[in-house]
């Protein structure tokens, strides 16, 4: 809602009405980074795609880390130990903090694997460190789930974007599914939505992405929604 300023008296003449209107939001919606297994190029493709389309809040859709030493897939015994590959993804993530310093971060499961093991092992909530405070990254906001203009943001392990949305009944923005890029639209009688798919970034021939070697390669790239009406997906160029 715009808000409302009273005219101002100059030299005994009353001004307009002066209206300032919020902008419209722009959101920025950056797909799996799987740190330390991201692609070097994707960061500055985020960066570019924030710019060219004047972005002005920012989506992580999940799994920004991958936590490959304590996977739940088989893991490479020679790959780095749990300590080792812990610095470098946070050495990483922290360029992509540095650009964007205020974001919603989805909770993805690769970045869930170490609380879900300490629940199995049955250590208390208590005990475990909050997600901004071991990555640094305190302006960083870890959640679930968010909805902003009627759109929701989930990292999307229910399924596909497009049998998300409409069993919602809700349009759907998500990640999780690396080979997927596309934004459907679902219109009836008297509503419109879609279901998104934004791809991710992710680093194909990477040791931790082994367990993908076999299917297609991921689609590379991150999306764009405005004011919940608009929303596109911005392949990166190979």
């Amino acid at each position: 809602m715009s808000k409302q300023i009273r005219p101002r008296l100059e030299n005994g003449k009353k001004h307009a009405h002066l209206h300032i209107t919020k902008p419209e939001r722009r959101i920025l919606e950056i797909g799996d980074l799987h740190c330390p297994f991201d692609l070097d190029a994707y960061l500055q493709h985020c960066i570019d795609t924030y710019n060219n389309y004047n972005c002005n809040q920012v989506v992580f859709i999940g799994d920004v880390i991958d936590n490959h030493y304590s996977s739940f897939h088989e893991q490479d015994p020679d790959g780095m130990g749990g300590s080792d590959e812990l610095d470098v993804a946070i050495n990483r993530l922290q360029k992509y903090y540095k650009a964007f310093p205020v974001a919603d971060v989805m909770i993805g499961n690769h970045d869930r694997i170490i609380m879900r093991k300490a629940f199995s092992g049955g250590i208390p909530k208590r005990w475990i460190k909050g997600f901004s405070e071991v990555l640094g990254t305190p302006g960083w906001n870890f959640v679930d789930r968010v909805i902003y203009d009627g759109v929701q943001y989930v990292h999307g392990e229910a399924g596909t974007a497009r049998s998300k949305c409409k069993s919602d009944m809700m349009s759907t923005v998500q990640g999780h599914l690396h080979t997927q890029m596309y934004v459907e639209w679902a219109v009836g009688a008297n509503f419109k939505i879609f279901g998104k798919q934004i791809g991710c970034g992710v680093d194909h021939d990477a040791y931790a992405l082994a367990y993908a070697k076999r299917g297609k390669k991921p689609a590379i790239g991150c999306g764009v929604t405005i004011g919940g009406h608009t929303s596109f997906n911005v392949p990166m160029e190979l």
